[in-house]
């Protein structure tokens, strides 16, 4: 028994990622409706809007679903209280320490996994209690680690540190790469880019044609001084960059960035100013589709791949 599956109580050991401005109840909704495990992005909510979105999805499924909570956000204690007053079954917390609140929010009957990049806070995530990692390689979107570690490296280093349920995540969008991940020893995906460009994704329509329209080396991975980010090369991207040249400090790379660039590029559709926050997978995502197809392809082209591997192996030896 998959043990992702048995701890979540789903169909298929695939999580849609809880990314900001893109992961509302509608999408986590159609994840969980499809099998998966849908999780709502609190990292772009007000409390008020979290509840309201908790609300919603429990209207709209009957399957589980979680959320995904920065663990630096401003609003925390309020954000995780209302998470238990919601009866939410699953959270998934990132950016941050996870020993602080773990044990609360497992004292409360919920489900606790928690994102890392390196080994180092795989074992740290466990000591915490954590019922599950997902180790995310530097292929990601959005926010991400400063080792700047390949998924490809980071899911068997930390298969070696931990016993506890591991999933996969960065640069996952087709059953093949799935698979490729399981081999190495994950018990799940977790999966982020590929259900930005869906139907039922909050993102702007703008953002999401830019996904489609994205080449191979059109993401980077830029303001580590701050944390760390992929998004793709735009207007912003470039202003960055005259500013790098300067050997600026701190405070001016904060001013350059400002406030709400997020929400300004993948909410609202500003391609040229917004933070266009996307992964290195987004180069072969080529269409915008319903997120519960998205789940079945993914799914009918892992069982593919495998029957394809195992017929290959049996025939080259």
């Amino acid at each position: 028994m998959n043990r992702i599956k048995a701890l979540f109580k789903i169909e298929y050991p695939l999580i849609q990622g809880g990314m900001i401005w893109v992961s509302g109840w509608r999408l986590a909704a159609a994840v969980s409706n499809a099998g998966g495990l849908g999780l709502i992005g609190a990292g772009s909510m007000y409390p008020a809007v979290l509840r309201e979105h908790i609300r919603k999805i429990k209207a709209a499924t009957q399957k589980p679903f979680g959320v995904n909570v920065p663990l630096l956000y401003a609003d925390l204690e309020e954000i995780l209280q209302i998470i238990v007053d919601e009866q939410v079954p699953i959270v998934f917390t990132s950016a941050g320490n996870p020993k602080k609140w773990t044990n609360f929010l497992k004292t409360n009957g919920i489900t606790v996994a928690h994102v890392v990049s390196s080994v180092k806070f795989a074992v740290k995530a466990q000591e915490a209690g954590v019922d599950a990692i997902v180790a995310e390689g530097f292929e990601a979107g959005g926010h991400n680690g400063r080792e700047e570690t390949t998924t490809l490296t980071l899911i068997p280093a930390v298969r070696q540190v931990v016993d506890i349920p591991l999933i996969a995540a960065g640069g996952i969008a087709t059953g093949k790469q799935m698979l490729a991940t399981m081999i190495l020893g994950a018990e799940a995906v977790q999966i982020g880019s590929r259900f930005v460009a869906s139907e039922e994704s909050s993102a702007h329509q703008n953002f999401k044609q830019a996904v489609l329209e994205t080449a191979d080396g059109d993401t980077i991975l830029t303001l580590k001084e701050l944390a760390p980010v992929r998004l793709i090369k735009n207007a912003f991207y470039q202003k960055l960059q005259k500013l790098y040249q300067t050997c600026p400090d701190t405070e001016q790379i904060k001013q350059l960035l400002g406030r709400g660039r997020a929400k300004s590029g993948m909410f609202e559709g500003d391609l040229n100013e917004g933070e266009l926050e996307i992964g290195q997978v987004a180069s072969i995502i080529n269409d915008v589709k319903p997120a519960g197809d998205i789940v079945r392809e993914i799914i009918d082209g892992y069982f593919l791949e495998l029957e394809e591997l195992q017929r290959n192996l049996k025939y080259r030896f």
